[in-house]
This record gives structure tokens, sequence and C-alpha cells, in this order.
């Protein structure tokens, strides 16, 4: 049984962000002119900081036209917060100049590193839970956090593999770094799915160790399954196909425990139409509102 945990809040989710208890989409380049010409009934659009770097260009200018219509959540991708180097600093320059340009509801990045010396790895890496590296993504939050002013959603990741010396459980490590930085929780609910499967754990012990009310944002996304070299079931976040029914279970639970929270449909790979992408924000919208009545 899932229950809420007793860690003591170190913020609320009204103050890490803005967004309604809505569903919201990431926003496509293919769909700019659908979105501007339909203007669907989405609670929110999400893109990825990265993509909009530049100064100036047709994604700006689609981008301009949408954020006057509807909140934007901006997910950061390449920050490395896990990196054993310091931050980019001309990364982080550029970030802010993007949020003051746009004046996003949220911002978001992964528990992750990629970037080693000056080499940059287009993935999301996995961590070693170990007091140093508690004491340097706390660090590298905080240099966000001071840079932005603004908290930030720190991401739980989707793993394939864990380390040897790790000393932390994962979920813990995840509290910690909420409790001693101050950023909120952005729930992914199919990484937990996803890690849950691959390491062979429980998905609602691990979600009852997580800071559920330090949540900001949920994100929902389909997996690809595989199997390992022990013919175990590996599941790959890529984000190339709907979300799959163990996932809404999982998230219907989270939704019961913590009430409403704006909720992101992600689909990076293999992108249908966007009539498609809005059915499973609409069936994500109805299971806010049906969280919301019983709350």
């Amino acid at each position: 049984m899932l229950t809420i945990n007793d860690h003591a809040p170190s913020c609320t989710q009204a103050a890490l962000t803005g967004l309604a208890p809505r569903a919201g989409l990431g926003l496509k380049t293919g769909h700019f002119r659908e979105v501007l010409d339909s203007r669907p009934d989405i609670g929110f659009f999400e893109v990825h900081a990265e993509n909009y770097m530049v100064d100036g260009g047709p994604f700006h200018h689609f981008l301009g036209l949408i954020r006057e219509q509807y909140p934007l959540s901006l997910h950061g991708v390449g920050l490395s917060i896990g990196a054993e180097g310091p931050l980019d600093q001309q990364h982080l320059k550029r970030l802010a100049e993007l949020i003051e340009r746009y004046q996003p509801h949220s911002f978001s990045e992964h528990l992750a590193w990629s970037s080693h010396g000056p080499v940059f790895l287009n993935d999301l890496l996995p961590l070693a839970y170990d007091t140093p590296t508690l004491n340097r993504v706390c660090e590298h939050i905080d240099q966000v956090q001071n840079s932005l002013q603004r908290p930030m959603l720190l991401e739980n990741p989707a793993t394939y593999l864990a380390f040897q010396h790790s000393t932390i459980d994962e979920a813990d490590f995840i509290a910690e770094v909420v409790r001693r930085s101050g950023c909120g929780l952005l729930l992914d609910v199919n990484n937990v799915y996803v890690s849950c499967v691959n390491h062979q754990r429980d998905p609602l012990a691990y979600l009852d160790a997580l800071p559920l009310h330090a949540v900001g944002e949920i994100h929902l996304a389909g997996f690809a399954e595989d199997c390992d070299s022990l013919g175990d079931r590996l599941l790959i976040d890529d984000h190339g196909a709907p979300i799959d029914q163990a996932v809404w279970s999982l998230y219907r639970q989270v939704l019961q425990h913590i009430g409403p929270i704006a909720t992101l449909i992600e689909r990076d790979n293999q992108v249908p139409s966007f009539e498609v992408l809005l059915a499973e924000a609409q069936h994500a919208d109805a299971l806010l509102m049906g969280a919301g009545s019983q709350s």
C-alpha cells in the first residue's frame, strides 16, 4: 500500500510551479501550426530548453505565439547536474536568458550526468548514490537555483544498472537532495515503473520513500521492452509508445494520495498525430479531475 511519508516539507507545490492541475503535452515542431490553428484545450505545453538556446529563428517565432496562449514548462536535458566536474556556466547563462524571455511556470532537470571534461554525451547517465555524489548534486542544484532565482524540479531517473559501491538507496538519495536544496520533485511515473522492473523493486515501496510532498509536476510516457542477458524483462524509457496500462495504474495510485498535479504526456520518438497525443492528455485530465473531486 502506498502511504504518505513524513519527511518535513522543504517547499510547497504552489511555490514550485504555477501550473494548474491539468494535463499538458510536449510541444513538437510538427504540431506548431495545428496548435495555433485549433487552440486545443490543453493545460500547458513543455519544451526542451536546449532546443531553444539560439537567438532567433522559426522555433522562437512559433513558441512565442504559443506562449501567449498557454502556460509553459521548461525541461532541461543538458545541465549535467550529477557530473563530477563543475556546471557549464555558459549553458547556465543561456538557460537564464531563456527563462527571462519566456517566463515559464516551471523549470526541471534530470538526476543524471551527460558531460565529462570537454566531452558531452547525448544521454542521461546514472549516478552512484553515495555521500560525495550527494554533496555534489546539492551544490550544483544550489548554483542553478541561485542563478535562476527560482526553485527547480529534479526528475527521478530511469536506470538500467546500479553501482556496487552505492551506499544510499535511490529514493532516499532523492529525498535528501530535496531536503537539503529545497528543490522540488518532478515525479516521472514511467521512470519509477521502468527502474523498478529493471532492478526488481516494488514500485509502491519506492514511491513511498520519495518526498511526495515536494512533487511539482508529473511525467507520463511509454517504454520499449526487451530482455537482458539473463532473459529477465528489460524496460527502456524511449518515449516512443503509448503510455502502458501499468503506468496508468501507478499514476492513479499516486493521484489518490497526493491529489491532482500538473501532468505532462511525453512523446519524443515515433511521434503520432496531435489528435492521438491529445486523447492521452484528455485521459490524464479525466483522472486529474477525479482525484480533485475526491480530495
